[in-house]
Parts: structure tokens; C-alpha cells; sequence
């Protein structure tokens, strides 16, 4: 009673297993959790979830890949599902929002618990346009054994995870086998040979995950039919940067330089 007594004061509410919105995808897994707590509004779209999940240290390149696959996904009427981290999983929650779509966050602590605090603005968006999740309790703190746990959540909510940059060593990849011990589709995007973040999901491709370049490769696997048409979707979050106003000369030739890829 005095915990249901704080969840109320803290506009925090609680899905049983039994719960008609309990999502439905999660009660087939061997160990689903018998209570959630949620930030924000439960939802019959979120039985049209897919994951983006990856580093913690996303590169440029994986930062704004994950942003244009999460916006054409939220943008077709799937619900985007991550964990709220650095990196990989901010950038997944950042494109279904700039699609005006549902995203749904799962915490590896409790919902009264912002991790990382920087995320805190991101947490709020979420809960308003979404929800965030958490099987801890309140006051529960983000410790390293929470995220395994929380992981098997992210999958077991969704038709398919999409894993974009990650090391072999990557929790992203205990997020991956989650997920094919779940009966859900994997999907990887390639990245560059030289670079180890991506490692992992170069690792997943040869192992037999599906490569990922383009939304469409997703659609393949997973379709969705009940989709807004393409020519009612948002405009797309990427686009072409254009340079500082009066640029000398050599500074016009650095902007050039730098306009392919990362470099020293």
C-alpha cells in the first residue's frame, strides 16, 4: 500500500501480467515480469514493436544510421523500442520522436531514477509522447547486473532487434541471442572493417543476422501493411549540412574534406 501510495503521488502507474495492455509479444517469453511500471500511456500500437539498440559510444556514422532507419520505421506506424542509453539507443528515440512517432523506453532502474541524467529532458519527451518502462521497483539503482535483466524486455517486446554498432563484448549482442532465444528476427548493420564498434554486428551478419542498409531491408522480414502511405510520411530528420557563412578559401577546402567521414 505505501509503495502503490508513492507510484501515485509520482504519476507512475503498474501493468499486472494480466493486464489487458500488458504487452502481448512479452507474455510469451519463458520469464516475463509480473509487474511493469510505466511512465506516459500503454498502448495497443506497441504489438508493432521493433528494437534499435547499439553502443554506448556511437560514432557519427552509426548515430545518424540509426536515426534514419528509427524515423522510417516510427514513420510506418511500428513503434520504436530501445533503452534509453548513450549512443545508439538515445539516437533511436530521437528519430521515431522527430517522425512524430511512438517510442517506448526500458530503464535498467527505477522510473524515479533518470539514467544517464543527461537523458533527463529525452525521459520526459518519452513519457509524453510514448512511455518509459521498468520492472524495478522505485528507488532501484542502475547497477551493471540490471541491464541484462532489462534487455530480455527490449526483445521480448518486439517482432525484431536491430543491432547498429556494437563490439563483441557488446551487450547489445546479449540483447541479439535474447532475441533468437525469443523466436524474434535479428537484424545487424554493417560497418567498417577497421572499426571494432562494429565488431559485433559485422560478427551477427556472418553468424546469419539479416544485413540492414536501408528500412526497406527491414520491411522484407517484417511488413506492415496498416502503415501510413509513403507520401504521407514525415520529412526526413537527415539532411545535408550546409556550411558556415564566409568560409575563407582554406576553410572552404577543411569543410570538404570533412564532408565524408570522420577524420583527424
Amino acid at each position: 500500500e505505501q509503495e502503490l501510495d508513492e507510484l501515485e503521488k509520482a504519476g507512475i502507474g503498474v501493468l499486472t501480467f494480466h493486464d489487458p495492455l500488458y504487452p502481448p509479444l512479452l507474455k510469451k517469453i519463458y520469464d516475463p515480469p509480473p509487474f511493469l511500471y510505466y511512465k506516459g500511456l500503454p498502448s495497443e500500437k506497441d504489438d508493432r514493436c521493433l528494437a534499435l539498440v547499439g553502443s554506448r559510444l556511437g560514432t557519427p556514422y552509426g548515430i545518424r544510421t540509426t536515426e534514419r532507419l528509427s524515423w522510417g520505421l516510427a514513420g510506418r506506424g511500428f513503434t520504436i523500442i530501445s533503452g534509453m542509453a548513450r549512443g545508439i539507443d538515445t539516437a533511436a528515440h530521437h528519430g521515431a520522436l522527430m517522425a512524430h512517432g511512438r517510442t517506448v523506453a526500458v530503464l535498467g532502474s527505477g522510473l524515479d531514477i533518470v539514467y544517464p541524467k543527461e537523458n533527463e529532458k529525452l525521459f520526459h519527451r518519452i513519457a509524453e509522447k510514448g512511455m518509459v518502462l521498468s520492472e524495478f521497483p522505485l528507488g532501484t539503482l542502475p547497477e551493471r547486473q540490471h541491464f541484462p535483466i532489462r534487455n530480455r524486455i527490449i526483445s521480448g517486446m518486439s517482432l525484431g532487434v536491430v543491432i547498429v554498432e556494437a563490439t563483441t563484448r557488446s551487450g547489445s549482442l546479449i540483447t541479439a541471442r535474447l532475441a533468437l532465444d525469443q523466436g524474434r528476427e535479428v537484424f545487424a548493420v554493417p560497418g567498417s572493417v577497421d572499426s571494432f564498434k562494429s565488431s559485433g554486428t559485422n560478427f551477427l551478419i556472418k553468424q546469419g543476422a539479416k544485413l540492414v542498409e536501408h528500412v526497406q531491408d527491414i520491411l522484407d522480414e517484417i511488413p506492415n501493411e496498416d502503415g501510413p502511405a509513403e507520401d504521407t510520411l514525415p520529412e526526413t530528420p537527415i539532411k545535408e549540412k550546409e556550411p558556415p557563412p564566409d568560409l575563407s578559401p582554406e576553410e572552404q577546402r577543411i569543410w570538404e574534406l570533412l564532408e565524408g567521414e570522420t577524420l583527424h
